[in-house]
């Protein structure tokens, strides 16, 4: 056993000694130590519960004969970041969880793994930390939240985000505003729409990492405890069979996720995460076969923000389980699971329908022939673009319209809220890509002011910088080269007319090779407003967003 090393032969009588301390006793000494990390933490509605949970995979790992010792690691809750400084710290704090689960797993000689997480960054990050460690490991999530009502209506923390936009307009007033805030979120859990944190838990049970259920299941459903306790006796079948994450996470586990996020129109961050995971596990991925995977898989569930269920719905239509039978056609079914079965056993042995058609579309009845996800390329984006297609209205797949410049995410906003964004205009942020922010700042407090205000059908806005799951609209982020690193939407200036083809994958401004470069030559050196601490480091050695902003090597 890998825990050999801090507990077997007479040197290591002093490390046992320091065990003993914790009160383990002769047996818990001999048997496998299990790592159980997790990321509770009492700041992030997605967390606050994962006490429970870590309590739950204790007594499985115990009940099958291993020893859990149970750790942490940190986490940011992106609405409570948004808008502000703080956001500029979510992504970075990827790179920081993963290298924080390597420090101790590694220290302490764990034979095993189980991951207890649930929002945005934590999530990927923990996935990236499991390839890299690469002993036996498993995912356990904390479940998604409930959604609210309100009017007779289910509403989430997007919808208080649009409502901003609506109290600006003088559509919604203040009262109104005050009482959705006090019902949007009834309780823990990760945000109850397709947002990040949802997306990657259902693309972890996809990949092969989670049992069914980890995706869907809710927070405050007694199914989650039981969920957890199953996954610490899985992790001693892992361990057993010698089963490792790079033996579960392959380029057909990763190709498999993408099938399934193009099927649920999931957020636009996935695609930077599965990447980075692929770079970790040293499996080639390039961004090009995103659109490849997008062409020939339909869409088939819309929730919130692109539409009007949320995830508890989907948990009920038969979850991502009853999402992969609907595209088994499209999927390697000969990789592994956690589970201990091949996909195609697994499927096998759930349930035969789907449980309810309004949430699942059957693969004959698409909402869309092609993805809810997709990749532009053009002279605007060399290395790439994403947009969250599937929550982009009809009349804005195809657009034509003059630019509104601005270097910051404030910048936009304080317009957007002065009211001088016109229809037909392109608003472009700059400067909030993984070096330029740094730290690529989601955007989803302008294009909820967008949607609110009614114009996301009439105004695009696309950004170096990244988008909130949450997001609905022409929303076109991570443009790579960023603007830091003198990618073409550095050149832009207020007028430049943009094309934006959707259907076509393309993403294009209306100047010459020529005038860009004459442009960029002219520009002066990028220096960044962060001067100190982590972010000048996470910047000096973070890549393009087209490359998962993973750190260079």
């Amino acid at each position: 056993m890998r825990s050999d090393v801090v507990k077997r032969g007479v040197e290591r009588a002093p490390h046992r000694a320091l065990l003993r301390s914790l009160g383990c006793t002769d047996r818990e000494l001999e048997q496998p130590f299990i790592g159980i990390i997790n990321s509770f933490s009492e700041v992030i509605p997605g967390h606050v519960h994962l006490r429970a949970i870590a309590e739950a995979v204790k007594g499985g790992v115990r009940s099958k004969g291993g020893t859990p010792f149970e750790v942490n690691t940190i986490g940011v809750c992106d609405g409570i970041a948004m808008g502000h400084m703080g956001m500029k710290y979510s992504l970075p704090s990827r790179e920081l969880i993963a290298d924080s689960v390597e420090v101790v797993a590694q220290a302490h000689g764990f034979d095993g793994l189980v991951f207890i997480t649930n929002c945005d960054k934590i999530v990927p990050g923990m996935l990236m930390a499991a390839v890299r460690i690469n002993i036996p490991s498993i995912f356990i999530s904390g479940g998604p939240m409930l959604a609210g009502r309100w009017q007779g209506q289910s509403v989430d923390v997007n919808t208080v985000f649009m409502a901003v936009g609506k109290v600006a307009t003088g559509e919604m007033s203040q009262k109104e505003l005050g009482e959705l805030e006090r019902v949007a979120c009834p309780g823990y859990g990760s945000c109850a729409g397709m947002f990040t944190a949802n997306t990657m838990n259902c693309l972890t049970e996809a990949l092969g990492m989670a049992l069914p259920g980890n995706g869907t299941i809710p927070a405050v459903d007694a199914r989650r405890i039981a969920l957890a306790r199953e996954a610490g006796e899985k992790v001693m079948e892992l361990l057993s069979r010698e089963t490792c994450p790079r033996d579960i996470i392959t380029a057909d586990s990763i190709k498999n996720a993408f099938i399934v996020d193009m099927a649920l129109g999931g957020s636009t961050n996935s695609v930077l995460h599965l990447i980075a995971i692929a770079h970790e596990a040293g499996v080639d991925f390039p961004l090009s076969e995103v659109n490849e995977i997008s062409e020939k898989t339909p869409h088939l569930v819309r929730l919130s923000p692109a539409g009007d269920h949320h995830v508890e719905d989907l948990d009920l239509a038969g979850g991502i389980g009853a999402v992969m039978k609907e595209v088994k056609g499209l999927l390697a079914m000969g990789v592994r699971t956690v589970s201990g079965k091949s996909l195609v056993e697994k499927l096998a042995a759930m349930e035969p329908m789907v449980k309810d058609e309004k949430v699942i579309r059957p693969i004959s009845q698409p909402h869309s022939k092609t993805g809810g996800l997709a990749i532009l390329l053009g002279n605007l984006a060399p290395e790439g673009a994403v947009v969250k297609s599937a929550a982009v209205a009809p009349e804005m797949l195809r657009h034509r319209g003059r630019t509104r410049v601005f270097d910051s995410e404030e910048e936009a906003t304080e317009a957007i809220l002065g009211g001088s964004i016109s229809p037909g205009e392109v608003v472009v942020i700059r400067y909030e890509g993984p070096k330029g922010g740094p730290g690529m700042r989601e955007m989803l407090g302008p294009t909820s002011l967008l949607s609110g205000m009614g114009l996301d059908d009439k105004v695009a806005l696309i950004t170096d910088g990244r988008f909130s799951g949450a997001t609905k609209g022409a929303a076109i982020g991570h443009i790579s080269p960023e603007a830091a690193s003198r990618g073409p939407i550095a050149a832009l200036r207020d007028g430049d007319m943009i094309v934006i083809d959707i259907p076509d994958h393309r993403l294009d401004v209306e100047l010459s090779d020529t005038e860009i470069r004459g442009r960029l030559s002219r520009l002066p050196d990028f220096e960044s407003t962060v001067k100190k601490g982590y972010l000048v480091r996470y910047a000096q050695r973070v890549t393009s967003a087209s490359k998962g902003a993973v750190f260079e090597r």
